[in-house]
């Protein structure tokens, strides 16, 4: 597991600094926590589909989709929004569009995809891919659950606001995508994500545990809704991650802990509603 991780760890440093996403650590939590959420059904479906190299482990294949952008260039777009600077609100219509002004184009339309792909297993035949529909969607609903993955056009997310992490240079969007969780595991769970991630389930069963209901829900006919994700990342970015962050920032122990809670709360937002998501898939 370790010597996954790292592999992917340098995948990622090796990736454009447009890159969109939570980083290793955040999208291994939410698989976690996703995975250990799975009905039987579910969890049968899921270890059905993963590549047998995972071992059973969604988590170990959760930042797939990151590594993949070099071989499908196509799917960059899928891993963010872009909404209007400075509004604060998301509307698919208006919102959800590659560069190129496609339609649907975007991590909500995305993930309305993968999941309709998915609905086709058990059937005798499928025209998709259903494994990289499983590795696309574990991925991106983490990914819309990162505030500044629904960032304002002009900073790109911002991935062109440069900032001062403690004493380091960084961008504002990496220190989203990485330096809040990298400080936290540093500082509180021994430099181990797992620690993290007990510390957020233990979180999700007690202080959270009367939200969770409401996190789960969709509409009446939705087995996803990515649409509320997206509305709940617009209002965080711009009352969290933007606030108080210009170019030139020095973002140290004030920004930190404040933030970090958020970073904590989306995760497990992620985790759980994943789960709940492939639940519903797999019936």
């Amino acid at each position: 597991m370790e010597s996954l991780r790292a592999l992917a760890s340098l995948l990622l440093v090796l990736l454009p600094a447009a890159a969109h996403g939570w980083g290793v650590d955040g999208h291994y939590t939410t698989c976690k926590i996703a995975q250990g959420r799975l009905s039987q059904a579910a969890s049968k479906a899921v270890n059905d589909l993963l590549p047998k190299y995972a071992e059973g482990d969604l988590a170990s294949q959760c930042s797939w989709a990151d590594h993949v952008k070099f071989r499908y260039h196509w799917s960059s777009p899928l891993h963010y929004i872009d909404t209007p600077d400075n509004l604060c609100t998301y509307q698919y219509a208006r919102d959800c569009k590659d560069e190129d002004g496609v339609a649907g184009r975007c991590v909500s339309g995305a993930i309305n995809n993968y999941t309709a792909q998915l609905l086709d297993y058990g059937k005798e035949t499928s025209q998709y891919n259903l494994t990289e529909a499983l590795l696309f969607l574990s991925h991106l609903m983490g990914d819309i659950h990162q505030p500044l993955h629904v960032g304002f056009t002009t900073d790109r997310g911002g991935n062109t606001i440069d900032v001062h992490w403690y004493t380091r240079k960084a961008v504002l969007h990496h220190v989203w995508d990485d330096s809040i969780i990298e400080t936290a595991e540093e500082r509180f769970y021994d430099s181990d994500v797992e620690n993290l991630v007990e510390a957020i389930q233990t979180n999700i069963t007690k202080e959270w545990a009367d939200q969770i209901p409401t996190w789960e829900k969709c509409g009446k006919t939705q087995t996803t809704c990515p649409n509320i994700y997206a509305r709940e990342g617009i209002k965080a970015a711009c009352s969290w991650a933007y606030k108080g962050a210009v170019n030139d920032s020095v973002l140290g122990d004030d920004y930190f802990m404040s933030r970090l809670p958020i970073v904590n709360w989306r995760l497990a937002q992620g985790g759980v509603r994943l789960a709940a998501t492939l639940n519903r898939i797999f019936g």
